[in-house]
């Protein structure tokens, strides 16, 4: 059916056809997937994942879809980003499908109706099945933007499955300073504060154009610090040779071209956290293979949404069977064998 509706979409303004897709989710019309393969299933900071696969941040901002989501198989879902404050992001046109690519260009700005709408929403699933995090960044005109993060920890740590710390958009200025040395010791202990004695795994969400010092300062940080994971990692603002008429657009670049980049990051935290740290890779997944490959160089769980643009909603069955499939073709009963193997 998407090979059918993709042109319709992709005729569509990309924010326009988002919504509509949203708002066909929101209807419940979606089919469940089928059970999960066994070897599939895996231990993520204290969750237990049915499978690897995740939805990233981005897609249902204030918590509309969770469910919808869940049901075509994903493993985990993280909605979000929500800032402490409503805001309406950056002007239109935010979004840029680079088509030729297989990549979109986003520079959305954090636009979401609030901490207090996300929190209702998770409020109203509360006793329902299925791991749905939250994903919390900062007002653009804040004062104290870690202050953000802690009010977004103390509102949702105790709804949500897991909470992702976003301190790497690249479309609110200046926000991933916070990524740097003091300034993110200094956040660390302040969510780990906030968040208290809620059993709720804090992950922090980094970025992939980083020095080569920075690698073992977050990942020391945030070992120390008492972070249960990192999510590695969000889009780029460097511009590989692209070949779409809007690869010159501002903002962070998903999909295809992320890819290279978003892997070497990976391996870069592999080694800086040596073990110590479980990591979420994203950035330019498109495939079992592509999945597979970034267990075996250390993560323990994926995230989608570039891919879904292209690919549609199949793509997480396909993912998922296609790894099945190669964990049984290399010998390893599960995924967790397979990680950094």
């Amino acid at each position: 059916m998407f090979a059918a509706l993709r042109p319709l979409l992709f005729a569509l303004d990309p924010e326009v056809a988002h919504n509509l897709t949203l708002a066909a989710l929101r209807t419940g019309l979606v089919p469940a997937a089928p059970a999960d393969d066994p070897i599939l299933a895996v231990n993520v900071a204290g969750l237990a994942l049915p499978n690897p696969v995740g939805l990233a941040a981005g897609v249902g901002k204030d918590v509309m879809v969770p469910d919808a989501m869940l049901r075509l198989g994903f493993g985990f879902v993280e909605c979000g980003s929500v800032t402490p404050l409503p805001q309406d992001g950056n002007p239109k046109p935010r979004i840029f499908r680079l088509v030729e690519d297989d990549a979109v260009i986003n520079r959305l700005g954090f636009n979401n109706r609030g901490l207090e709408h996300a929190v209702v929403r998770l409020q109203a699933r509360r006793g329902r099945p299925g791991l749905v995090g939250i994903n919390l960044g900062a007002n653009k005109d804040a004062a104290d933007r870690t202050a953000d993060y802690v009010a977004g920890v103390r509102a949702a740590a105790a709804l949500a499955s897991y909470v992702t710390v976003n301190i790497s958009s690249p479309n609110t200025p200046g926000l991933r300073a916070l990524q740097d040395g003091a300034a993110l010791a200094d956040l660390v202990a302040r969510v780990i504060e906030a968040r208290g004695n809620i059993a709720v795994p804090l992950f922090v969400k980094v970025a992939p154009d980083l020095e080569s010092d920075d690698f073992d300062s977050i990942a020391r940080i945030a070992i120390d610090g008492g972070v249960d994971g990192l999510i590695v990692s969000n889009t780029t603002v460097s511009r590989p040779a692209l070949g779409s008429p809007d690869a010159g657009e501002t903002g962070g670049l998903s999909g295809a071209p992320l890819k290279p980049l978003a892997l070497v990051t990976l391996q870069n935290f592999t080694r800086a956290t040596g073990g110590q740290l479980p990591l979420i890779a994203a950035g330019g997944i498109a495939s079992g293979a592509g999945a597979y490959a970034r267990i075996r160089a250390g993560a323990s769980a994926v995230q989608l949404y570039s891919a879904l643009i292209y690919n549609g909603p199949g793509l997480v069955a396909r993912i998922k069977a296609d790894l099945a499939g190669l964990l049984r073709r290399d010998g390893f009963a599960s995924v967790a064998a397979a990680i950094g193997a």
